[in-house]
């Protein structure tokens, strides 16, 4: 018997089966790490079910509290728009709260790593390594300065350099980052996909790679990624403090 607000995920979708796929296998990690918890996924688009599906199957079971918890790792548009207004038409006898967006955290330099070294590289690699850190990339400037910002602090930690690049809306593309950090003189370079799912903007990345030495795996069901989700859940789940829109 589930006590606690339900911790609704959503997710944007994607035509590329991968993404549905690899979404699912990160909330089974959620679900293993938390049993007390009932974790429920909506998709924004392109898969179902959609979100509003959901929330009208919550509301018809009964449920009253709902933690909405965006998968993404930035707050742009998505986050500021398209889920506030979908959350808005929810079934009126639900309480939700929208969660925090997923960065920036620790537990995402940690999940970065974790993929970093899955691909080859050592910790004793650090400082010899150039890094790009690649997302898919957005028009909106504070979704680009927290990207710039996690650079700058991963650089901190050890690797020779890091760079941030985007897939997409913004500048500099993979490609020309790794030909920066080849520049500068790093022993060699590589790529982490700052991505949480398999697409065509995280495919774009791969390509940018191909003249990097290491290409790292998108986050995916990393076990920080899943703890982050949890940690989400808990800053804005209890209490839930009143329907969104109120």
């Amino acid at each position: 018997m589930f006590t606690k607000p339900v911790l609704l995920v959503i997710a944007h979708g994607s035509r590329d089966p991968r993404h549905a796929a690899t979404v699912h296998a990160l909330v089974r990690r959620v679900r293993s790490l938390r049993p007390d918890v009932r974790v429920e996924t909506g998709f924004l688009d392109f898969n179902i079910p959609s979100v509003q599906g959901v929330l009208e199957s919550l509301a018809a079971e009964g449920v009253r509290e709902v933690v909405a918890l965006p998968l993404l790792l930035t707050r742009a548009f998505h986050a500021k728009a398209d889920i506030p207004a979908v959350l808005r038409d929810a079934p009126p006898q639900l309480r939700i709260r929208q969660a925090e967006v997923l960065g920036p955290s620790p537990l995402l330099l940690a999940a970065l790593e974790r993929r970093m070294y899955e691909a080859g590289l050592t910790p004793a690699d650090k400082s010899s390594t150039g890094v790009v850190l690649a997302s898919a990339g957005s028009t909106d400037p504070e979704a680009i300065a927290v990207i710039a910002e996690i650079a700058r602090e991963w650089r901190h930690t050890g690797w020779c350099a890091v760079r941030p690049a985007f897939a997409s809306a913004s500048l500099p593309r993979t490609q020309d980052a790794v030909r920066e950090l080849r520049a500068l003189g790093c022993a060699r370079v590589a790529v982490a996909p700052y991505v949480l799912a398999p697409g065509f903007l995280p495919d774009r990345i791969a390509r940018g790679a191909a003249e990097a030495d290491v290409l790292a795996d998108v986050l995916g069901p990393a076990p920080e990624v899943a703890r982050l989700l949890l940690e989400r859940y808990d800053e804005a789940g209890v209490p839930v403090l009143a329907a969104v829109g109120a």
